[in-house]
């Protein structure tokens, strides 16, 4: 079945490859990722899956089902790109090789006796796409779910941290900034004592917790005392518990940004909550014998936890579903997510080769699962509990 698998991902190969440069040529944001879901069902289609857009009521998102087994294995296939900066996360690659899995397990579905469903999942940089997914019961057949996403090295028990994505506006009173600016309150001004606070709260943070944002309205012109301000931020920690005990303390900032300077304020969520990406064992470590049998070096597991990589929503996936997202490498010149030089690197030859392993450890993990019995038999029971 390897080799029949192979040779599913070997002819398909030309054709994920264009899907790959195809995306990244056209980046979408979050939810409008139009064009790049029509292309990834397209090919599926041409290779006989069954489409479901629209998936959980976001235009955007779609189901592509091949064969009829009970053992239901979602891989997770993004697409969304960031403002100005296109596929800086690479996601280009984590749809193409979700396409390549998909066509490698669709050729062996029946002798493994499984159902390959690649699904479609928007906005996971800004917006939650997942969390939208899981709250519409799109994954409650699902046994297992697997994604692989790119970086400049191989990480396969890679961790996240829980988000909070949240915006905070300050409402105060215009006046005249020089004639009359003792009838103003200055919302700009409550926007700087909160973030002095939060920069100072930041000697006090407890490992593997962060806070960052930026300020997004400030003011109209100088001579207006500002009556409105917002901050956007992302609180991240290593659990969702410290999440909690950091949006405590964050939210104090903000508040006295407001006591200070006479004004009000309100948070709001902009994105659902992200929890943190909680690997399966089982999965990562036939995943991790597979990646070395494909010739790569990955990052040894004692320095895995080191550095946790940002926040996803797969991690809400994995809070309910055995799952892995692992870290594909692809040759970056030193340059990592996030920065417009791993978007340039994000089509090169090495980033094509990262598409077709990924593909191909994926399946392949997924092939081991569904003939040891013992985890099929984990796997099935974990969703008969759900």
């Amino acid at each position: 079945m390897k080799s029949d698998v192979d040779a599913a991902i070997r002819s398909a190969e030309a054709d994920l490859i264009e899907l790959s440069h195809s995306i990244h040529r056209e980046p979408e944001l979050a939810f409008e990722e139009f064009r790049s879901a029509e292309k990834i069902t397209d090919l599926l289609k041409q290779r006989g899956f069954e489409v479901t857009s629209r998936t959980a009521g976001l235009p955007t998102a779609f189901e592509a089902s091949y064969g009829s087994g009970d053992l239901v294995i979602a891989v997770c296939a993004e697409y969304d790109a960031l403002p100005e900066i296109g596929h800086a996360c690479g996601h280009n690659i984590i749809a193409a090789s979700a396409v390549g899995a998909g066509i490698g397990l669709a050729a062996v579905a029946d002798r493994l006796d499984i159902t390959v469903r690649v699904v479609g999942t928007p906005a996971e940089e800004s917006g939650g796409g997942k969390v939208v997914m899981l709250e519409h019961g799109v994954f409650d057949d699902v046994a297992a779910a697997v994604m692989v996403h790119p970086g400049p090295i191989d990480i396969v028990g890679a961790t996240s941290l829980a988000l909070s994505d949240i915006a905070v506006t300050f409402t105060g009173r215009e006046a005249h900034a020089s004639a009359a600016p003792e009838f103003g309150r200055n919302a700009a001004d409550a926007a700087t004592v909160a973030q002095v606070a939060v920069g100072l709260l930041r000697q006090h943070l407890a490992p593997g917790t962060q806070i960052h944002g930026i300020v997004s309205a400030g003011g109209t012109a100088p001579n207006i005392v500002p009556a409105h301000s917002e901050l956007l931020y992302y609180l991240r920690a290593e659990s969702s518990q410290a999440l909690s005990e950091l949006t405590e303390r964050a939210d104090a900032c903000f508040a006295a940004g407001a006591l200070a300077t006479g004004c009000t304020h309100s948070i709001r969520t902009v994105s659902p909550t992200y929890a943190e990406l909680t690997p399966d064992p089982w999965l990562t470590d036939a995943y991790r014998e597979v990646l070395t049998g494909l010739g790569r070096t990955p990052l040894p597991v004692e320095w895995e936890r080191a550095r946790p990589l940002g926040s996803t929503d797969m991690g809400n996936v994995t809070k309910l579903v055995p799952g892995i997202h692992p870290v594909i490498g692809l040759d970056s010149a030193g340059a990592v997510t996030h920065q417009p030089q791993f978007t340039k690197a994000c089509i090169t030859e090495s980033a094509d080769r990262a598409v077709l392993d990924g593909a191909r450890a994926l399946a392949e993990t997924v092939m081991r699962a569904a003939t040891d019995d013992g985890q099929r038999q984990r796997l099935l029971e974990g969703v008969d509990a759900r």
